[in-house]
């Protein structure tokens, strides 16, 4: 742990921020002093009831209720929110204050056409007609949409169409191959489905026109094929998004319960089928506001970036930020270094969303993003997907905003939000997350359950959040959702994560816990590997993989080395002193072997554990889905 502190909140955070003005109105309201932001998050962690209706009330979601009906049943996974109120997500974000009519609220770069500018009012038009075409074809209440869709302006308008009527939404990213996309959507049996004919990435064109019809033919009940002619093909499957948009018969909202599903993500896949999780309208409304306006410090006249693909929750969570009135840029294309900063510049965006391993690319190559483009807008720069290293936020505050307020998230597919983040009146610690979220009481649990700080545990949240899925689909009784999160703590939330909770409550995330290295009894996260090896100029990815059962104990070493760069002698033994000195001599590699890229999942994971497996003999078919990884062509060296 550190005690460097690289940004502080300003001195009058607590009459400037969103968090400051919503701890004084709930100081008033409670009659006690929650302003500081420990008071807060020991407040909404302790007293669920009254926090969570008061974020319900204080955003407008709806009237007040009464305590013992905001959470009806607290256990896990049986948890009941607002079991008394109607709800509907889609008017939540397109009749949040500060959606005025005329303001730019969508603004969707691509690589594949001209930028496009909505309006609130060219928003709630687009919905409208992408409501008519889910009429005609009777689409309602609970049937599902799916959309093998890029990250453009008409997808959130279709899932919102979706959502207004009661539908449930389902989004896969282009890129996806066919079997990835049909191990998702057939799970859920859309009744149908939009897809783009193809797209640009970079300079590269790829046509989908094949693909869509394969998908088709391979989804049971599918009613009809829309698609958008984003490459102008000539000959598109189905019906096109222009004639399925040609009506506008306005835009009303299904009153919905709290916990009716709103969308399907999915979870990575890499062994098997991926889990549909769903999740609901409230929760995603109440958890995402007060994320993006309390953490993020989002609000009217605010311009919201993340780095994302539909294929990745990161999608869904930026596209809420209208619900507290900030506007939102979408990006369709390839993450060049220096472009995405020109687009910052260009969008006049304020808060930059990203991975940890597109800062760290950044600065592998030595770009300056503040020499680049004109970053002055910037009051947040936020980072996941993986533990940013200490170096990545050196990088933040040296070569890109060093008045903003880096905030390193961590949560899930499985939440759709950070458990972990920051907040503007937190500072910001190096190589650190600065706080535990409000509303998400996060432990670090020793083998025995038992709450431990400052050292290692496994990663739990001990009391049900909003945003926990309503449930898995095909999962009617609950025991998978049960196997997958409340097995190892009965009642308690198990993330899989190691994590180390300071006495100041900032926590460090040192990696999967599935993927510990433990040699000679000492432990350490893969994240902490990670952090030390990058550091090292010339690495540009690596990956570590402990092979330890009864008859070998060997620490491999894969390192992917930037462009111009190859892994020679001297350079491995620059990598095993920096081991040595900076982990642990226990943990100094066995090997060091250079690979051309580190395999990914297709929300750019490391697939530490199916590599594991094929290192130790398993074929690579039953070791992982080759349709979940962004870069497959990566396995051949390990297969070698």
């Amino acid at each position: 742990m550190t005690n460097e502190v690289l940004w502080l909140p300003r001195p009058d955070a607590v009459e400037t921020t969103n968090i400051g003005k919503f701890g004084q109105w709930l100081s008033r309201r409670e009659e006690r002093d929650l302003t500081s932001y420990p008071a807060l998050w020991q407040y909404s962690v302790e007293h669920l009831r009254p926090f969570w209706g008061s974020v319900w009330e204080y955003f407008g979601l709806g009237k007040t209720v009464p305590e013992h009906r905001v959470l009806a049943d607290e256990n896990m996974p049986d948890t009941v929110w607002f079991p008394d109120e109607s709800f509907n997500y889609a008017r939540s974000v397109l009749t949040a204050p500060g959606v005025d009519g005329d303001e730019v609220l969508v603004s969707g770069y691509s690589d594949t056409r001209a930028p496009v500018e909505w309006t609130a009012d060219d928003l709630r038009e687009a919905v409208a007609r992408a409501r008519a075409g889910l009429l005609s074809h009777d689409v309602g209440l609970g049937d599902r949409v799916a959309a093998w869709m890029p990250n453009i302006p008409e997808t959130l308008a279709l899932m919102l169409a979706s959502a207004s009527l009661g539908a449930v939404f389902s989004s896969c990213a282009p890129e996806f191959g066919t079997r990835a996309v049909i191990d998702r959507f057939s799970q859920i049996e859309p009744k149908i489905l939009v897809a783009v004919d193809g797209y640009r990435y970079g300079n590269k064109e790829i046509d989908r026109t094949k693909e869509v019809r394969e998908v088709a033919a391979a989804l049971p009940g599918l009613r009809r094929v829309v698609t958008l002619q984003y490459l102008g093909a000539s000959d598109p499957e189905g019906e096109t998004w222009d004639r399925f948009c040609a009506y506008d018969d306005g835009v009303e909202f299904e009153p919905v319960t709290f916990d009716h599903p709103l969308y399907v993500l999915y979870s990575s896949g890499t062994t098997g089928l991926p889990k549909a999780i769903v999740h609901g309208h409230g929760g995603m409304a109440v958890e995402h506001a007060k994320m993006h306006s309390l953490h993020h410090d989002l609000g009217p006249g605010d311009r919201f970036f993340w780095y994302s693909t539909t294929g990745w929750m990161m999608w869904n969570y930026l596209v809420s930020a209208p619900i507290v009135g900030a506007g939102v840029v979408l990006f369709d294309g390839a993450p060049d270094p220096v472009g995405m900063w020109r687009l910052a510049e260009e969008s006049a965006t304020t808060y930059f969303g990203t991975s940890a391993p597109f800062l760290m690319a950044c600065r592998s190559r030595g770009i300056e993003p503040d020499r680049e483009a004109d970053l002055s807008r910037l009051r947040g720069v936020g980072s996941t997907g993986a533990p940013l290293p200490p170096a990545g936020f050196d990088y933040v505050y040296e070569h890109v905003a060093p008045s903003a307020q880096l905030q390193s998230l961590s949560g899930g597919t499985d939440v759709c939000t950070g458990f972990l983040g920051g907040a503007p009146t937190v500072p910001v610690w190096r190589g650190e997350l600065s706080c535990r979220c409000l509303g998400a009481n996060v432990q670090a649990f020793d083998t025995d359950g038992h709450a431990v700080t400052g050292r290692e545990g496994e990663l739990v949240v001990v009391s049900p959040m909003p945003s926990m899925p309503v449930g898995l689909w095909g999962d009617p009784l609950r025991q998978r959702y049960r196997d997958t999160y409340l097995m190892d703590f009965p009642g308690i939330w198990r993330h899989g994560d190691w994590i180390t909770i300071t006495d100041r409550g900032s926590a460090v995330i040192s990696g999967r816990s599935d993927a510990t290295l433990n040699r000679g009894g000492v432990r350490m996260g893969t994240a902490e590997f990670y952090s030390v090896v990058e550091s090292i100029a010339g690495v540009a990815d690596s990956l570590v993989v402990h092979l330890d059962d009864d008859d070998e104990d060997r620490l491999m070493l894969f390192v992917a080395c930037n462009e111009d760069v190859s892994l020679d002698d001297a350079m491995r033994r620059r990598i095993l002193l920096t081991l040595r000195e900076q982990l642990s001599p226990r943990h100094v590699p066995d090997s060091v072997q250079e690979v051309p890229a580190v395999p990914r999942t297709l929300s750019g994971k490391k697939v530490e554990i199916p590599v594991k497996k094929i290192l130790k003999g398993v074929k690579p078919e039953e070791a992982i889905s080759k349709d979940a990884l962004a870069n497959p062509e990566a396995l051949r060296a390990f297969l070698r």
